[in-house]
């Protein structure tokens, strides 16, 4: 019996809704990035990397093949937005934005991912998350529409 065989490497940046007054606070990051680690684990797929800033999220996913990147991030921003209503900030609404990066990864590129996820505080203080995502997109060669892009804080 043939059985499959993959290297699939995915980093995935997902914002806040920008209209929202519940953003995600440093004393709920770490519950909020283990809540969203298990999700990704229940998904066949593994967290390699993540971090939650006040506005946005960057995540880096080894990829189960019989998960699609829309499904897991459909299930990530579903999931993690109900646990934030239950068990974080019940008297304010919390959403995310519609839409998601995704920028694939070779398995030499995946300690540099990995230290620049986990350094995303510092990497914060210098650049702000609109020319962060600008400077992704440019990088990976992805044409855009700025009407399309993400609600920036």
């Amino acid at each position: 019996m043939a059985n499959t065989y993959s290297q699939l490497y995915v980093h995935l940046v997902f914002a806040v809704k920008r209209n929202h007054l519940s953003l995600i606070r440093e004393e709920n990051r770490d519950t909020m990035e283990k809540y969203i680690c298990g999700i990704i684990s229940n998904c066949k797929s593994n967290p390699l990397a993540i971090y939650c800033n006040p506005d946005h999220t960057h995540i880096l996913v080894g990829l189960h093949p019989s998960i699609s990147v829309s499904e897991l991030v459909n299930k990530i921003k579903a999931n993690s937005s109900r646990f934030y209503h239950k068990n974080l900030e019940s008297n304010h609404f919390f959403a995310w934005q519609d839409g998601y990066g995704v920028f694939s990864n070779s398995r030499s590129q995946i300690d540099k991912v990995y230290h620049y996820i986990k350094n995303q505080k510092e990497h914060h203080k210098k650049q702000t998350f609109q020319e962060e995502y600008l400077d992704m997109l440019k990088k990976a060669g992805i044409e855009y529409d700025p009407k399309y892009l993400f609600d920036f804080v």
